[in-house]
C-alpha cells in the first residue's frame, strides 16, 4: 500500500473527498461508519475524521471551535449535529476540551464502560477518590429533579450569585464523567442538560455490563477501522486522551497475539490495520462492508493475555 493510497481511502471514509454529509441519514451513516469524531479539528491535530469536514465535503479551510462563530457554515453544520443529538443517533462528551466529540449510538456503550460511573443515578460520597465538588453535585440533583434544563433555568433554580464561569466547570465535571449531557439547543436559551441514565438508559446499562478490557478492544479496534491504518504511536496518542498508554499497548498487543489487527508496510512504515481489510473501493459504501460494532461484538480480551 502507498501512503496516498491510504490518504485517499480516508478521504473517501471521512467525505472529504468532495461527498458532503448534509442531510440527516447520511449523516446518521457518516458517523455510524467512523464510530467516532470530533465536531471541528483540534488546535493539536489528532488523527480522527471531523463532523465539519463530512459536511462541507473538505478538510481545507475548516474552522476550528475557536474560530467557527466566524463561518457562514456553522449553524447549518451545528443544526445538523444537534438532530443528531435529538433522536440519539449520535451522543456527545468533552473528551478533548477544543471541541465537542460526537460518538455513535452503537460505539457509545463502549465509551461510557471507559469513562462513565458504575452508578449513575447517585453521587459518590464526600471524599470518595473520584470526587465531585459541591456546585456540581447540586447541579446533579437539579437536572436529575428538574430536567431537561437549560443553564438559565438551572442557575435560577440553585439561587445565589454563581458566576457562568463557576456553573461551566461544575458542568463540565458532571459531563466529562457522562453523568449529565447536552440533548438539545434552543436559539436564545442555549444548550440543555439532562442526566445521563435518563436520556440514554439502555446504552448506560449496556456500558455498565461491559468489562474495560472488553471496552477498550473494541474502540481501538473501531477507530482503527476509520483510520484504516495507523502506526501504534497514532493509536496510543488518540486514546491516551481516555486511559494510560500502558493499558492501550496492551490492549494492541492482545489484538495482535489474537490476530485480530496485523502489521502492513505504508510507504515504507510499519502500520497496524484490521486483518484481512481491504482498500475501500470509492464506490462502496463502508456501512455495507462493515457491521455498526454493536451488531459484531469483538471477542473479549482478558487482562494481562499477550
Amino acid at each position: 500500500m502507498e501512503l496516498q493510497e491510504l490518504q485517499d481511502a480516508r478521504r473517501h471514509r471521512w467525505h472529504i473527498d468532495g461527498s458532503a454529509v448534509r442531510t440527516l441519514e447520511s449523516a446518521r451513516e457518516f458517523l455510524e461508519s467512523v464510530g467516532f469524531c470530533t465536531m471541528y479539528p483540534l488546535e493539536v491535530p489528532v488523527l480522527m475524521p471531523t463532523f465539519m469536514g463530512a459536511f462541507t465535503g473538505t478538510d481545507h479551510g475548516i474552522p476550528t471551535a475557536r474560530h467557527a462563530f466566524a463561518d457562514s457554515r456553522t449553524k447549518e453544520a451545528t443544526d445538523l449535529m444537534v438532530r443528531l443529538l435529538r433522536e440519539r443517533a449520535a451522543y456527545e462528551a468533552n473528551l478533548f476540551g477544543d471541541t465537542n466529540f460526537l460518538l455513535s449510538a452503537s460505539v457509545f456503550p463502549y465509551f461510557y464502560a471507559l469513562v462513565g460511573d458504575r452508578n449513575p443515578r447517585t453521587m459518590p460520597k464526600a471524599g470518595a477518590q473520584r470526587n465531585f465538588s459541591q456546585l456540581a453535585r447540586d447541579c446533579f440533583e437539579a437536572i436529575k429533579t428538574k430536567g431537561p434544563i437549560s443553564k438559565e433555568k438551572l442557575g435560577y433554580l440553585l439561587g445565589g450569585a454563581i458566576s457562568d464561569a463557576a456553573f461551566d466547570r461544575a458542568l463540565g465535571e458532571l459531563w466529562s464523567r457522562l453523568r449529565i449531557t447536552r440533548v438539545d439547543y434552543v436559539p436564545g436559551e442555549g444548550a440543555y442538560w439532562d442526566v445521563m441514565f435518563r436520556w440514554a438508559p439502555d446504552a448506560v446499562r449496556e456500558g455498565i455490563e461491559l468489562s474495560a478490557v472488553q471496552a477498550l478492544s473494541a474502540l481501538v479496534s473501531k477507530y482503527l477501522d476509520s483510520v484504516i491504518a495507523a502506526e501504534q504511536s497514532e493509536i496510543e496518542a488518540f486514546f491516551s486522551n481516555i486511559v494510560a498508554r500502558s493499558k492501550v499497548n496492551e490492549a494492541v498487543k492482545a489484538l495482535v497475539a489474537a490476530r485480530e489487527f496485523s502489521y502492513a508496510h505504508v510507504g515504507g512504515r510499519p502500520m497496524l490495520q484490521i486483518t484481512g481489510s481491504k482498500m475501500p473501493p470509492k464506490t462502496e459504501s463502508p456501512l455495507k462492508r462493515n457491521e455498526p460494532i454493536a451488531r459484531r461484538r469483538p471477542r473479549p480480551v482478558r487482562p494481562g493475555s499477550k
